[in-house]
C-alpha cells in the first residue's frame, strides 16, 4: 500500500502546541483531511485575508454563520496529481463562476474540497436549503475545469473547534470534517491511526455536528 507524508499544526486539549510529521497509507480516509485548499488560498480571518499556508492553530476564522470559530488544526500534504497509478485531477474554479466575486480570481483546490452551493438537480429536493457538495460535481470544461500539474502541489486542509463554511477565495467552502461513517470501512489500527492524527478528537464523534448538510455525491462517470 503506498504511503504518504503528512504535516500537522494542532492545539492539543490544554491549548498548547502540537507540530508533527506523520506517514500514513494514501487512502480517502487519510487524504480527505489533506487536500482541499492549495497553497496561496486566501481565507477570511478576523484580522482579514490570509493566505492558508500563513495561518496558525488558535486564529479566529469567520464562517458563514456570522459567529468566528478557533482554527484548532492544519493538515498538509504534497501531491503530485499526475502521478502514474495515483492520479488525482485538481479543480480550478475560473473567476465569478457562482457570481459576482465568487470567486474574486480563480482558486485551485483538492479532491476534498465542498462548496456551500446546491447542484441545480437536487435544488426542488433540498427545498432552499443550501448543502455542501464536492467541486468537482460542478466540473465543466469552461468555468470549472480539472487540471493536472505535473510538478509537486501543496495541500491544505483545515479544522475548527466547530464543523463550519468558510470563505476562501470569495466562496463559502467547508471546513474539515471526516463524515460520521468515516471510519466504519477501516480497520481498528487504521481507525485509531487516523484519529491520533487530531490532538482533540478521541473518537469520530468529537467532529461534532455538520454544519450543513452535503449532497450525495454522483457516481464515477456521472454528470452531476
Amino acid at each position: 500500500m503506498p504511503m504518504r507524508n503528512f504535516e500537522i499544526a494542532a492545539l492539543r486539549t490544554d491549548g498548547s502546541l502540537y507540530i508533527g510529521q506523520d506517514t500514513a497509507p494514501a487512502i480517502p480516509l487519510f487524504e480527505s483531511a489533506f487536500s482541499a485548499f492549495a497553497r496561496g488560498t486566501l481565507i477570511q480571518t478576523v484580522n482579514g485575508e490570509v493566505a492558508v499556508e500563513d495561518l496558525q492553530p488558535g486564529d479566529m476564522i469567520n464562517t458563514s454563520s456570522g459567529e468566528p470559530a478557533k482554527l484548532i488544526w492544519i493538515g498538509s500534504s504534497s501531491f503530485v496529481p499526475a502521478d502514474a497509478g495515483r492520479r488525482m485531477p485538481l479543480v480550478r474554479i475560473m473567476a465569478e463562476s457562482f457570481g459576482q466575486g465568487r470567486p474574486q480570481s480563480f482558486i485551485t483546490v483538492g479532491p476534498a474540497a465542498r462548496i456551500l452551493h446546491t447542484p441545480h438537480h437536487l435544488r426542488s429536493e433540498a427545498g432552499g436549503t443550501r448543502m455542501l457538495t464536492a467541486v468537482r460535481e460542478f466540473v465543466d470544461g469552461v468555468n470549472v475545469i480539472e487540471i493536472v500539474p505535473p510538478t509537486p502541489v501543496r495541500l491544505f486542509h483545515i479544522c475548527l473547534d466547530r464543523h463550519a463554511a468558510i470563505n476562501a477565495g470569495g466562496l463559502e467552502m467547508e471546513t474539515f470534517h471526516p463524515g460520521a461513517n468515516a471510519t466504519r470501512t477501516v480497520s481498528h489500527s487504521l481507525r485509531d491511526r487516523f484519529l491520533g492524527m487530531f490532538p482533540r478528537i478521541g473518537h469520530i464523534t468529537d467532529f461534532g455536528p455538520l454544519a450543513h448538510p452535503r449532497a450525495p455525491e454522483a457516481e464515477a462517470g456521472q454528470v452531476a
